[in-house]
């Protein structure tokens, strides 16, 4: 079994929360990291940061610019991920961005510094699965899995395209825009994530405008993961180098959450 199976194995939905590596600093990273290991995160996507995030909205495309303003490169990245992964050697970790850092290199040489440090998944943005060869047999060869993303507009014409060569999870991006602006209706996350379950077997997660303890909640009594990102690095932007205790608190609410819903359908 994977770190990234077992994460969704645990008798609740997986708590998946993304950070920008390198904000406010790479150093304060790491203790950011740790604060969500401590408060109950089950998976972590570690978000490189980029000059144009087009899927994200103003506090992550904030967090990139703090990040690459405090000097983040690729090789702090991964240095965090690797010191990560020293420290917490059972939690999955997850790179997220998009295709120019991670191929700029050469897919063999991104796919191998992943391992080294570590990595378990990679989520690239903007490389459709019909460009899977740009980057996903690299990731594949090097045991690293292609996390893919479904969106409302996700047909079912297109939904095996999406699925070949996917695994880890599948991300349900629950609103067609940008991250961190808005939430989509519940019934509109509970009918997608009922059809999305009849064509795969992987773990379904929803992302995407999900803040509240209450919004995780009712999420995780319908999907294998709940997504939290751009509220924890609303905090950061908040605390800065001293944020690592309000995201544990923070993520503690939400972990509590997500576990008594899973109960209350028992």
């Amino acid at each position: 079994m994977t770190r990234l199976s077992a994460a969704f194995a645990k008798g609740h939905p997986a708590l998946v929360t993304f950070v920008t590596a390198g904000d406010p600093t790479p150093a304060a990273t790491a203790t950011i990291l740790d604060a969500l290991v401590e408060g109950g995160a089950d998976v972590i996507e570690l978000g490189m940061p980029f000059t144009d995030p087009m899927a994200d909205g103003p506090a992550i495309q904030a967090a990139n610019l703090r990040s690459l303003g405090a000097g983040t490169k690729t090789a702090d990245i991964l240095a965090i991920a690797k010191a990560f992964r020293a420290r917490h050697p059972e939690t999955p970790l997850v790179l997220m961005g998009y295709a120019n850092p991670m191929t700029i290199r050469g897919a063999d040489w991104f796919a191998a510094a992943a391992k080294d440090a570590g990595v378990d998944g990679v989520i690239c943005v903007d490389i459709p699965p019909e460009e899977d060869e740009e980057l996903g047999p690299a990731l594949r060869a090097a045991g690293i899995d292609p996390i893919r993303l479904a969106t409302p507009t996700t047909d079912v014409a297109r939904l095996p395209t999406v699925l070949d060569g996917a695994s880890g999870f599948l991300y349900y991006v629950s609103v067609a825009g940008i991250t961190g602006l808005q939430q989509a209706a519940q019934v509109s996350i509970d009918e997608a994530v009922a059809r999305l379950k009849v064509s795969t077997d992987l773990p379904v997660a929803v992302g995407f405008g999900i803040r509240t303890p209450e919004q995780a909640s009712a999420i995780a009594k319908v999907a294998d993961g709940v997504v939290v990102g751009s509220a924890i690095i609303d905090l950061i932007a908040e605390h800065g180098e001293a944020a690592s205790g309000p995201v544990r608190a923070y993520i503690e609410s939400l972990s509590t959450a997500i576990r008594a819903a899973r109960k209350e359908l028992a």
